[in-house]
């Protein structure tokens, strides 16, 4: 098992990454599970999965589970399971030092983190993540948020948890989409700022997604570090540091919200076109050669993944795509800071994007 630790100021906490951790949880979650009943956010696909192992482990350690189960997919990121999930708890009787359990992906995780934040002025939560997405970013960090009408992600709060166990066998179980849509979030480290961790993914991450256990619990941990460290140095993207997190992601959240927070765009996917479409936009502002963004393109379409915001065929135009950028939660002072790349591993935070430009590239990309 990997331990990696958060250091955050006031609320440091471990991530514990190997195989079997859902099935001895009791152990894993030692002196933080005080009553016997335990409550449990998950969705309908995780429970039918993996819900008998953990109350069996529940039941085996001296506990009983407390299920509410939402919906699969984006749309439970929203007011009315949130508003839902804590009155559920409320009903439960849920103290501020009793610590919900987050069995899911990145949706569920953000609902229960978001809930944990606000009921009774914040509760304590243990992140069980469940796709690969999730245990390399979404886990990490303590962002939660729901999403709204006019976007994703717009309503939130900073809330760590206090324990974060990735248990690498739910990775078996996942549908391939699911995985390379979380790898995507792998790849991202790697381009962010470290061009050998990205070399290792282009050497290694056929066979990481195929299956193996070694490259599996290395691309975890190496992720999770990465994040760890810029988390505890810019824990509320206060100085800059912790925004180059967001690569790929404002161009991904537009593409997202064209398709609807929908099935037919996941998350994943959204930042992996987002950063290639980063690095396309960076070659045109002269400040990337244009093989490292082809190489980055080709990197994910080897691997079966969307590469061409083309391809999805969205009946829009670039400026439809800026105006949702316009509802971005990093919008300051009106404008929109976007993270480029100056090389491969090498991002960077430009504060001079006219929406205009990237709208007219947009085009061009849509029409290739």
């Amino acid at each position: 098992m990997a331990v990696i630790p958060v250091a955050i100021a006031g609320a440091p906490y471990e991530v514990r990454i190997g195989s079997g951790l859902l099935a001895g949880l009791v152990e894993q979650c030692r002196g933080k599970l005080r009553k016997r009943r335990v409550q449990i956010v998950t969705d309908a696909h995780v429970h039918a999965a993996w819900g008998a192992v953990v109350e069996h482990a529940l039941h085996e350690g001296g506990h009983e589970a407390a299920w509410r189960i939402v919906p699969a997919g984006e749309a439970s990121k929203s007011w009315e399971q949130l508003a839902a999930t804590v009155d559920w708890l409320l009903a439960e009787e849920v103290e501020r030092g009793d610590h919900i359990l987050a069995l899911g992906g990145g949706v569920i995780g953000d609902l229960t983190g978001f809930a944990a934040a606000i009921l009774k002025r914040g509760c304590q939560f243990i992140q069980l993540p469940t796709t690969l997405l999730a245990q390399v970013d979404s886990s990490v960090g303590g962002k939660t948020a729901i999403n709204t009408a006019a976007g994703k992600n717009l309503v939130g709060a900073f809330h760590q948890p206090a324990l974060v166990l990735a248990d690498l066998a739910v990775l078996d179980t996942l549908p391939r989409r699911e995985l390379l849509a979380g790898y995507a979030e792998v790849v991202k480290y790697g381009l962010l700022g470290d061009a050998e961790f990205f070399g290792w993914c282009d050497a290694n991450g056929a066979a990481m997604l195929d299956g193996d256990p070694a490259l599996r619990e290395y691309a975890v941990a190496h992720s999770v570090a990465a994040k760890a460290r810029i988390v505890a140095a810019d824990e509320r993207e206060t100085k800059g540091l912790r925004a180059l997190l967001n690569l790929g992601h404002t161009f991904g959240h537009a593409l997202e919200a064209q398709c609807g927070f929908s099935d037919r765009l996941l998350h994943g996917e959204a930042v992996a076109l987002g950063m290639v479409l980063a690095a396309r936009f960076s070659a045109t502002r002269g400040l990337l050669p244009r093989a490292s963004a082809d190489h980055i393109a080709r990197h994910f379409a080897e691997l079966g993944m969307v590469s061409e915001v083309a391809a999805l065929g969205l009946n829009c135009d670039g400026q439809t795509l800026t105006r949702h950028m316009l509802h971005d939660k990093k919008m300051d002072a009106g404008t929109l800071p976007f993270v480029l790349l100056r090389g491969l591993g090498e991002a960077f935070l430009a504060r001079d994007v006219a929406l205009h430009e990237v709208a007219a590239f947009l085009d061009a990309e849509l029409a290739r």
